[in-house]
C-alpha cells in the first residue's frame, strides 16, 4: 500500500488542495482548517447549511491563501498567513467555544458579499488550544477547526466499493479526507489500530461518522441524496454511517505522495 493523495482544506468547508508533500503538526497537516467562517453569533458556517461554500476554491501561494470562485475565477481575494488584526472573538464549533483571531474586516465583507449573509473570517492562533476529547486523545493534543480530529484517512478501495453500488460514481472530494491510500481491500482501515506512512506514525482513534455534507456536489454546490443513501444501507453502525478513519499523530514531521503505508491491527 502507498500514499496516493494528500489534501488540505485551509478554510473549513471551502475547497481543498491536493499536495505532493505536507508538513505534519499536532493539530493536523500544516494550514489545514486553520481558518473558519462564522456568523454574527460566532457559530461556524459549513456546507451542511450553506452548500454554496463548495464553490469557493483555495490555493496556497508564497504570500498566503488565495480564494476564488470555481465558476468565476476572476472573483478572488488574498488572505495573509498571519492576520494583521489583533481582534480576538469567541467562536463556536460544535460543542467547543474557543478564541478566533479576526483576519480582516474587508476580507470578511468580501465573503459576506459572496454568500449573501454577514460572516467573519477567523484564524486559529497558536495560543488557542482546542483539545481533542479525552476519550480519543493520545497525548492531550489540540486540534484545528476540523470537525473533531486532526487527521482523516480513507482507502481508495473503500471508495471504489461504494462507487460500484452507485448509479453515478462520486469523487473522493465528497468525503474531504486528508490522506488517501491505494492498495488493500475495501474498508481495510476499519481494522487498523496504527498506521505508518513513510516515517510518520499515526494512531487510529475512531471511525468518521458521515452527514449530509457528503451529498453536496463539490463542483456545482448542489445537494442530492447520494452517496449517503447508499452508504446508510451497508455502512450503518449504531445509527451512524461510517466511512473513513480519524487519526492523531504519534511521531513524524513530513509525508509525501508515494510513501509506503504499513498497517498495524487493533
Amino acid at each position: 500500500m502507498q500514499l496516493q493523495d494528500i489534501y488540505v482544506y485551509p478554510i473549513k468547508s471551502l475547497g481543498g488542495i491536493r499536495l505532493e508533500e505536507a508538513v505534519l503538526e499536532e493539530r493536523g497537516l500544516k494550514y489545514d482548517r486553520r481558518w473558519m467562517l462564522v456568523d454574527n453569533q460566532g457559530d461556524f458556517l459549513s456546507q451542511r447549511k450553506h452548500p454554496s461554500m463548495a464553490l469557493l476554491q483555495t490555493n496556497i501561494i508564497d504570500s498566503g491563501i488565495e480564494i476564488f470562485l470555481k465558476n468565476q475565477q476572476e472573483k478572488k481575494i488574498h488572505i495573509p498567513l498571519e492576520p494583521k488584526s489583533k481582534e480576538m472573538i469567541p467562536v463556536r464549533i460544535w460543542d467547543d467555544e474557543v478564541i478566533g483571531q479576526v483576519v480582516d474586516k474587508k476580507i470578511s465583507d468580501w465573503f459576506s458579499d459572496v454568500f449573501g449573509l454577514p460572516c467573519e473570517l477567523v484564524y486559529m492562533p497558536i495560543s488557542t488550544n482546542r483539545k481533542v476529547p479525552s476519550k480519543y486523545a493520545v497525548k492531550n493534543e489540540s486540534v484545528s477547526f476540523a470537525d473533531g480530529m486532526p487527521y482523516l484517512l480513507i482507502g481508495q478501495s473503500s471508495l471504489d466499493d461504494l462507487n460500484s453500488r452507485l448509479d453515478q460514481p462520486v469523487p473522493m472530494d465528497r468525503f474531504r479526507p486528508n490522506l488517501v491510500f491505494a492498495g488493500g481491500k475495501a474498508f481495510e482501515e476499519d481494522e487498523w489500530g496504527q498506521v505508518k506512512i513513510g516515517e510518520a506514525i499515526f494512531r487510529i482513534t475512531k471511525p468518521c461518522a458521515r452527514c449530509v455534507m457528503t451529498t453536496v456536489d463539490q463542483t456545482t454546490g448542489e445537494k442530492g441524496k447520494e452517496p449517503l443513501k447508499t452508504l446508510s444501507g451497508y455502512r450503518n453502525f449504531g445509527d451512524k454511517v461510517l466511512f473513513g478513519q480519524n487519526m492523531s499523530l504519534l511521531e513524524g514531521e513530513k509525508i509525501k505522495i508515494g510513501d509506503q503505508v504499513t498497517s498495524y491491527k487493533r
